[in-house]
């Protein structure tokens, strides 16, 4: 398939023809759920917590006698059943994360790719690169564009100018090519390839 390729002032500069096995397979949406999942599962601190008996401070008597009261045994005040005591079953320290094949790490990239360019918001640019680190300048672009929530990806090394000026635009998240991932994708509505990242997703994805 063949798209136009346009620069940041949003003319049309030439084209660029896409490969089908990257950006034209049968969009699943069962793989794009397992691979989200699989990268926020990583994402997970894994730190919450709770106390059990052994951890808790306080007196270790006995609370009242063993019989005669006409209430139930007790053998500590820092029993789940009292306030202030353990907590059964509760979250423990762990990785919440788990493997997930390569294969389908990969297929699920070329699926949200593929999802991009049959909603008609893949976009490719020439280059993402500017003069001066203007926040301003860049917004002015992205204006003439019609671009608010986006993703940008460009090639191995993003521009340094571009960076700076898109660091602190709301909506707006710039990636090399191979930090390129199915949950950034998804979750802005315009994906832009420079032709720099086209050319490495689909050496990497071929």
């Amino acid at each position: 398939m063949k798209l136009a390729v346009k620069n940041l002032e949003n003319k049309e500069v030439g084209s660029i023809e896409l490969a089908d096995e990257v950006f034209g397979v049968p969009v699943r949406a069962d793989i794009l759920a397992r691979v989200v999942n699989w990268q926020l599962a990583k994402r997970r601190s894994g730190n919450h917590k709770t106390k059990q008996i052994w951890e808790i401070q306080g007196t270790t008597k006995k609370p009242y006698k063993q019989k005669g009261t006409g209430r139930a045994r007790q053998g500590s005040l820092r029993s789940p059943q009292f306030r202030g005591g353990a907590v059964i079953f509760g979250p423990h320290v762990r990785d919440h994360g788990y493997d997930l094949q390569k294969k389908v790490r990969a297929l699920g990239l070329r699926t949200a790719l593929s999802a991009k360019q049959a909603e008609g918001k893949l976009i490719i640019v020439e280059d993402a690169k500017l003069a001066e680190a203007k926040t301003k300048l860049l917004v002015k672009h992205l204006a003439g564009l019609g671009w608010e929530s986006v993703l940008i990806i460009d090639g191995p090394a993003v521009d340094a100018n571009f960076a700076l000026a898109a660091s602190n635009i709301p909506k707006v998240d710039l990636l090399p090519q191979q930090g390129a991932n199915v949950y950034d994708i998804l979750r802005r509505d315009t994906l832009v390839l420079t032709r720099a990242a086209v050319e490495h997703l689909e050496a990497r994805l071929k």
